[in-house]
C-alpha cells in the first residue's frame, strides 16, 4: 500500500511581490519626472570595507538608477571619525537633491551609530529608524517604516489580505529594526501579537500557537517543523550563511526556520534566499518615493 505524500506549504515568491513594488516605483517616478521634472534622489553611505554591506550598497545603486532615481554614493574609510561621518549627515540633510538618507548598518566601533540614526533629518529617514518614525509608527500615525518588516507585512497582504484580522502572530526576536516595528505593523492589521525572544519560556508552545510565524533571531534553522502550527503563514526573514564544513561541501544560505521540516506542515512559508531579502532594498524604493512626495506636498496616488 502506497503511502500518500505528505503535503506541502504553497512558497511565498518574494522576489515575484518585489518586482511588482519595483515597476510601480517606477512608474510613479516617471510619473513625477514627466509631471514636475523631478527625480526622488537617495543618498547611501557606507562606511569601512564590510563585505556583506557592499554587495547591499551596490545593489540599492543599481536598483534605485533601474528604476529613474537619483543614486548618491558615500563610501567614506573604516577609521572616520563619528564627527566627520555626523557632518556629512548634516550636508545630506541640507542637500535639496536627497530625499533619501541611509547609512549602512554596522559602523565601524569608534562612531555610535544611534546617534547617527538620531542626526537623520526624519523626513529622510528611509530606514525607518529614527525615533520619531518608530514613535509614530507605534501610535498609529504615518511614518517611514523600516524596509524589512514592511517588505513582510506586503507579503502578508498579498497571501492572507483581510484574513489577518483577529490571527495570533507570533514574532520571534525584539529588534529595534525588524521585531519591534513588525509587531507594530501586525497590531495595524488587527492581529493579536505576541513578541518572543531568547528569553521566551516554552518558545516552541508559544509558536505553535501561532497563524503567523516572523521568524527574525538571526539563528539558522531554529524553528522547527514541530513548532509550527500546521496551515500557518511563516515569514523566514533569516539570512544565514553556513559554512561548508555544517552545509556539505559549500556555503548555503539559510533562514531562522528549517525550511524542509516546516514546508511540510505550514499552510504558507517564505524560502530562503528569494522569501524576504528581494522585498527590503524595493521598500528602501518605495520609502524614498514616499519621502520625496512628502517633502514636496505631492500625493503619490496621483502619480
Amino acid at each position: 500500500m502506497e503511502t500518500a505524500p505528505m503535503p506541502s506549504a504553497q512558497l511565498i515568491d518574494g522576489k515575484a511581490v518585489a518586482t511588482d513594488l519595483r515597476a510601480a516605483v517606477a512608474a510613479r517616478v516617471g510619473g513625477m519626472y514627466a509631471r514636475l521634472g523631478l527625480r526622488p534622489g537617495l543618498a547611501v553611505v557606507l562606511v569601512g570595507e564590510d563585505p556583506a554591506s557592499q554587495v547591499y550598497v551596490r545593489n540599492k545603486h543599481k536598483q534605485t538608477e533601474a528604476c529613474g532615481m537619483q543614486s548618491f554614493e558615500h563610501r567614506l574609510s573604516a577609521d572616520t571619525s563619528e564627527a566627520d561621518l555626523l557632518a556629512l549627515v548634516a550636508r545630506l540633510n541640507a542637500d535639496d537633491a536627497v530625499d533619501g538618507i541611509l547609512v549602512q548598518l554596522p559602523l565601524p566601533r569608534q562612531i555610535d551609530a544611534q546617534k547617527v540614526i538620531e542626526a537623520i533629518d526624519p523626513a529622510k529617514d528611509v530606514d525607518g529608524f529614527h525615533p520619531i518614525n518608530a514613535g509614530r509608527l507605534a501610535t498609529g500615525q504615518p511614518a517611514l517604516v523600516p524596509c524589512t518588516p514592511l517588505g513582510c507585512l506586503m507579503l502578508l497582504d498579498r497571501t492572507l489580505g483581510a484574513d489577518m484580522a483577529g490571527r495570533h502572530a507570533v514574532v520571534i526576536g525584539r529588534s529595534n529594526i525588524v521585531g519591534k516595528p513588525m509587531a507594530q505593523l501586525l497590531l495595524g492589521r488587527d492581529c493579536t501579537v505576541t513578541i518572543a525572544h531568547s528569553r521566551t519560556r516554552d518558545l516552541a508552545e508559544t509558536v505553535h500557537g501561532a497563524d503567523i510565524v516572523i521568524a527574525a533571531v538571526g539563528r539558522p534553522e531554529m524553528v522547527r517543523g514541530f513548532w509550527i502550527k500546521p496551515g500557518a503563514t511563516v515569514i523566514d526573514v533569516g539570512i544565514n550563511r553556513l559554512p561548508p564544513a555544517v552545509a556539505g561541501g559549500k556555503d548555503r544560505l539559510v533562514g531562522d526556520v528549517n525550511f524542509e521540516e516546516a514546508k511540510a506542515v505550514a499552510g504558507h512559508i517564505t524560502p530562503v534566499p528569494g522569501g524576504v531579502g528581494p522585498m527590503t532594498i524595493a521598500c528602501l524604493l518605495s520609502n524614498a518615493l514616499q519621502a520625496a512626495c512628502a517633502r514636496r506636498g505631492i500625493d503619490m496616488a496621483t502619480l
